[in-house]
């Protein structure tokens, strides 16, 4: 079983320690305990998505599950960094441009989903690395945020690989927040490995993020290992 843990910080107005949640996730019984239901089913639900509802997930989604506008808290996501924690070595890095420099874009041209997707390229080697830490910084807007938690999950093909936890609690309003997640992740065997370098971009994942249990945010991701593009 892998585990997961968070550690945070945020600034703003006044300092505000926020909670941390130990996470988990593996290869085989993931999520286990919520009943499965389909992507379908979810996009019917009026009453809104819950955190027990895509634990229940038995795929990766086609498309995202809320809208841009659901995210009536402006948490805005501008840094995120990856490293092994055991070298310390620094494996993706990408920051977002500021305001000025986006304004500076024909906004005809731009995807409104583009900063919801990362396509990651890694070398074989990051399948069997141990533990990695992921940095995240992100500011929020003028309201509070209670409860804030996030749900990653981790496919190759229709398989659950990981699924990982976290409660980042709450968040002041109109503040700047770091956070690093920490990934201990499952023994992959060697099978699987291969499998997944010679099939690149079939590894995704969703990030699904919940205020007081309902879903605001939906970003995903897909992943080579073959250490190219």
């Amino acid at each position: 079983m892998s585990q997961a843990a968070a550690a945070c910080r945020s600034s703003g107005s006044r300092s505000e320690a926020m909670k941390v949640k130990k996470g988990g996730g593996g290869a085989a019984g993931a999520g286990a305990a919520a009943p499965a239901c389909t992507e379908e089913e979810l996009r019917g639900r009026r009453a809104g998505i819950s955190p027990e509802d895509v634990l229940g997930l038995q795929n990766i989604t086609s498309d995202y599950l809320c809208t841009l506008e659901e995210n009536v808290y402006k948490i805005d996501f501008t840094r995120f960094k990856i490293r092994d924690m055991e070298s310390g070595t620094v494996l993706f890095e990408i920051t977002k441009p500021p305001v000025s420099e986006q304004e500076h874009n024909d906004k005809k041209d731009i995807d409104p989903n583009a900063g919801r997707f990362v396509r990651y390229q890694f070398t074989p080697a990051f399948l069997r690395l141990r533990q990695v830490g992921a940095t995240v910084e992100f500011t929020v807007g003028d309201k509070p945020i209670n409860n804030f938690r996030m749900i990653e999950r981790h496919y190759f093909r229709d398989q659950l690989l990981k699924s990982f936890d976290f409660e980042f609690g709450f968040c002041i309003p109109s503040s700047k927040n770091t956070c690093e997640h920490i990934y201990e992740f499952p023994q992959l065997s060697e099978d699987l490995i291969q499998e997944m370098i010679l099939h690149p971009y079939e590894t995704q994942s969703d990030s699904f993020y919940f205020v007081d249990n309902k879903l605001v945010m939906h970003n995903k991701a897909d992943y080579s290992y073959s250490g190219g593009p």
